[in-house]
């Protein structure tokens, strides 16, 4: 007789990445551990920890040190479940706390005491936009869909159709910020629900008018907080042996109860779970303003959300279909980047890093995909003006939406576009947790380089050179009388030598 040992040795295996992705909210941290197999994301462990780090917010933005440690020990508990990743198989997304936060990088520096995976900070676009993708992978219905989500700070307003998110908006509203605005006592009073109510309807005014003129066949709403109300409307509404979707209606009615219940410590119905209690008055406001304003009919509950949109994304970055590539090419349609141009210098600044990366310890894995978009796109601020391109550049590059970005990689493209021309001002580049200034100061020479060899934007103008790197020098050798032949070259190099030694990096020029 075959044994079950012995069956299982006919079976092939497939080939398959273990994954890991961490979503620290405003009012819980959601870890999911993934693996992916055959294209397909499969679930295989979730953990859940309610933090609040919202509350921790003070009128300056300042995140308390309470707060921070209470994500800490958080932070500390999730790190068991990530022993053995490989740094490239665990993301970490942060969302509208840690955006608002002044002192959010006192939270980083710590968290990367704790686990070897960097902190991403995300806008609240590019976090509509991973929600919608987790929603999206795991929904399958036709047509434009609405999907909602409210978090502890921020709600998330997404429409799209298939995979793809067409209008994304998130806005300053969530059940741990309104439950400081509005319920901080605990009192549950039919005035106070509709002040917040009405405060959240009013935060929707910008967008509203937008969102019914796009419409949607399907209303999806995800997070904790909508599944408990989803819950709590199944109780109230629902038709023997069926579930239903969540209806202005049934929410009212869950108003009802919850003013008659006077207070937060006597919601005691089993679908709210003693975490969810203080939290669930304030949620349901948010959720009566959007069925108000946009209209919606119905809402059904989605379980995906945030991370498993993340995990979706590290699916495509695995199979090279890294969305970011996606966003830069439009961006340089948009802004009619002279593409010949930016090819020039994308093929200079690789020749240059691939000499320098080794000696200059340039071994972060964004540093070769974010110089690349940087050649691509240091041009795009000629739509505004060729004088001080470079600012322009830079200012759109920080305030536009760029899909599958998180702030830092937005921030730090930026920064190496501000100063790929004229003088370089260390005191005015950004500093980062996870980047080096160091760092940034040699992608700055690499791409500047880049641009300098290639001012005459011809083909070709600059012959075969070779490169040599140590630890703070660079050194270009061009073919024997090359740079005697072109003085103007000879001249902008010399020059340029003096500029880099702001960044502390000697050019040498042969």
């Amino acid at each position: 007789m075959t044994t079950p040992h012995e069956s299982l040795d006919s079976v092939d295996s497939r080939e398959s990445s273990k994954v890991a992705a961490l979503d620290i909210g405003s009012n819980s941290f959601h870890l999911v551990v993934a693996r992916i197999v055959a294209g397909s994301v499969q679930i295989l462990h979730r953990v859940k920890q309610k933090v609040r780090l919202a509350e921790g917010l003070d009128n300056n933005n300042v995140l308390s040190d309470e707060a921070i440690e209470r994500g800490l020990e958080t932070l500390r508990i999730i790190a068991a479940s990530l022993q053995g990743f490989e740094p490239d198989s665990v993301r970490i997304v942060a969302t509208y706390t840690l955006r608002k936060a002044v002192n959010a990088n006192q939270f980083i520096s710590a968290a990367l005491e704790i686990m070897p995976y960097p902190v991403e900070v995300i806008s609240g676009t590019e976090e509509a936009r991973l929600i919608y993708s987790g929603v999206a992978h795991t929904n399958h219905d036709n047509g434009k869909r609405l999907v909602v989500d409210i978090g502890g700070g921020s709600t998330e307003f997404i429409i799209g159709e298939g995979l793809s998110a067409r209008l994304c908006r998130s806005l300053q509203m969530g059940c741990v910020s309104f439950t400081q605005r509005f319920f901080a006592n605990g009192e549950l009073k039919a005035k106070a629900f509709q002040r917040a109510i009405t405060a959240a309807e009013q935060q929707m005014e910008p967008i509203e008018g937008r969102y019914r003129r796009l419409g949607w066949q399907h209303c999806i709403g995800t997070s904790g907080t909508i599944k408990t109300l989803y819950n709590l409307v199944q109780q109230t509404d629902k038709a023997p042996g069926q579930d239903v979707p969540v209806t202005l209606k049934g929410l009212k009615q869950v108003m009802k109860e919850f003013i008659d219940a006077g207070h937060i410590d006597n919601l005691t119905h089993p679908a709210i779970s003693e975490d969810r209690r203080k939290v669930i008055p304030a949620g349901l406001c948010v959720l009566i303003a959007l069925f108000k304003a946009l209209r919606i009919e119905e809402l059904e509950y989605s379980p995906a959300a945030l991370r498993e949109g993340v995990l979706y994304q590290m699916e495509d970055e695995l199979h090279n279909n890294d969305i970011r590539g996606r966003t830069a090419s439009s961006l340089a349609v948009r802004y009619d980047v002279d593409t010949n141009q930016a090819n020039l210098v994308l093929s200079t600044t690789r020749l240059l890093f691939a000499a320098a990366q080794k000696p200059w310890k340039l071994n972060h894995a964004d540093y070769p995909a974010i110089l690349g978009w940087a050649a691509l796109l240091h041009e795009v601020g000629l739509q505004i003006n060729t004088r001080g391109v470079q600012r322009h550049s830079a200012y759109i590059l920080q305030n536009i939406d760029m899909p599958g970005f998180n702030q830092a990689q937005q921030e730090l493209l930026a920064t190496l576009v501000r100063f790929h021309r004229k003088k370089i001002r260390p005191q005015n580049v950004s500093s980062f947790t996870q980047y080096s200034s160091d760092e940034i100061g040699r992608l700055i020479a690499i791409l500047r380089l880049g641009v300098l060899l290639n001012i005459k934007r011809q083909q070709d103008f600059l012959p075969e050179f070779t490169v040599d790197a140590d630890k703070r020098s660079l050194t270009l050798t061009f073919p024997e009388d090359w740079l005697a032949s072109k003085p103007i070259m000879a001249a902008d190099l010399e020059r340029e030598c003096h500029y880099l030694k702001a960044v502390d990096i000697t050019l040498k020029v042969r």
